[in-house]
């Protein structure tokens, strides 16, 4: 009896314990549709978990947290979260050209800051040197035509647990210098542009705030905040000071994937956390409206492309797909800030669904499955899977080439997992 339990137990953890192994896949791994229209090579990578490798070592490549292709398709900028900096590399000889690090001084670097907002007081931190730090990057955005990429911190270095007011910089991409700095609530995430060019959104994982910033001049030092919006209920913080706590839990809503629809209407944020569901933000009333629900739960990424809506599911593993009618629709039948979107696609993919994005076509849906350690492909009509391939250990960020020729992945690692530090670089080739 207990020989039978033992192999039991084994049946039951030894996926569990192979999906845990770090794995370095080699590059010239190779993946291939069962048709044969699509096909996918591992053909270099940016890494510095083996330093010794020289023809990939990159010791500017620190827990990268996400990767995003200029529009212009020339080169792409890696966001290293631990090395607190932004690496810059070439897209077709993958030649690094610059680093852009995110560190400074209240007094030398005063200039960069725009006026407070008023929107994001300091609660814990009152001295003299608040604009003394380094900040940690974590997701990017493109505006002005790709003249200028924004990149949000995790917190500023001093703030251990996040929960005082962060900032965004914004790097002008013909000089990929720093040339703005503004305030954010506390712990943003993730960042995105309006259709017509005219808005920021920043959404902060810290405490169920969502952060509008005007964009419509052509002169940064005309940006300004607009609103702050508060899904639902705005997080009182009050955690140590002298201790770090696991900030990634226990963030209400965790408000993750932002996007706008493509008539500048509303702004669509995912809720990792709490009671899941999808924020709405009015942008017409500059209101937030409420939660829509009938998804899975724990919503991480969006995106709308083709008159769809695009999600990722992380702790499942799906990929969910409906239209875009559908969404307004729901919106428009909103009750007590409630309503439900209904007629999802699934697609089960690997377990861990991060950022995905669609190919330039729209035929494909390009996953980073962190769990395991792999990228999926699949097919966005019939939400199915129809490849995958194995990415270094966990892949967390994602983006393809404005050809869709190449995909990029970045691994940010698991603490006491391992893991991480490296950016996988893919070559699609599509028949």
């Amino acid at each position: 009896m207990k020989f039978k339990r033992l192999l039991l137990t084994l049946a039951l953890t030894t996926p569990l314990l192979a999906q845990a192994q770090v794995v370095h896949p080699k590059i010239g791994k190779t993946a291939q549709s069962a048709d044969g229209r699509i096909s996918i090579e591992l053909i270099g990578k940016k890494q510095f978990f083996a330093p010794g490798d020289k023809e990939t070592a990159d010791p500017d490549i620190n827990s990268p947290k996400s990767v995003n292709v200029h529009p212009n398709g020339k080169k792409f900028y890696v966001n290293s979260l631990e090395g607190a900096t932004t690496v810059v590399y070439e897209m077709h000889t993958f030649k690094k050209l610059a680093v852009i690090k995110h560190h400074f001084d209240q007094t030398k670097d005063a200039a960069l800051w725009s006026k407070p907002s008023g929107l994001y007081p300091f609660t814990h931190y009152k001295n003299n040197q608040l604009n003394t730090f380094y900040g940690k990057p974590v997701e990017s955005t493109f505006s002005h035509g790709g003249r200028y990429l924004w990149v949000p911190y995790y917190r500023r270095s001093y703030d251990i647990n996040a929960q005082d007011p962060s900032a965004v910089a914004i790097i002008d991409t013909q000089t990929d210098k720093i040339i703005r700095l503004m305030e954010t609530g506390p712990l943003p995430k993730m960042i995105a542009t309006s259709p017509d060019g005219k808005y920021v959104a920043i959404s902060h994982w810290g405490n169920n705030t969502i952060g509008i910033i005007d964009i419509s001049s052509t002169d940064p030092k005309q940006w300004k905040h607009k609103a702050c919006h508060i899904v639902d209920y705005q997080l009182q913080l009050n955690y140590p000071m002298n201790r770090s706590v696991n900030r990634d839990a226990g963030s209400g809503y965790a408000l993750r994937g932002t996007v706008f629809t493509p008539d500048n209407h509303y702004l669509l944020v995912g809720c990792m956390g709490g009671g899941g569901g999808i924020a709405v933000i009015d942008l017409q009333k500059s209101e937030y409206l409420g939660r829509l629900q009938g998804m899975m739960a724990n919503v991480r990424h969006l995106v709308l492309k083709n008159g769809f809506l695009y999600l990722s599911i992380n702790g499942a593993g799906y990929v969910q797909k409906v239209s875009l009618d559908t969404v307004l629709d729901a919106i428009s039948k909103m009750q007590n800030k409630k309503g439900t979107i209904t007629g999802w696609t699934n697609c089960k993919v690997g377990a861990g669904a991060r950022t995905i994005e669609l190919s330039p076509s729209g035929k494909y849906i390009f996953a980073a499955c962190n769990n395991a350690s792999a990228l999926y492909v699949v097919d966005a009509k019939e939400m199915k899977v129809i490849t995958s391939i194995p990415a270094d250990s966990y892949p967390v960020g994602l983006d393809i080439s404005k050809d869709g020729k190449y995909v990029f992945t970045t691994a940010q690692g698991h603490s006491g997992k391992g893991g991480g530090n490296a950016v996988d670089i893919f070559k699609v080739t599509y028949k």
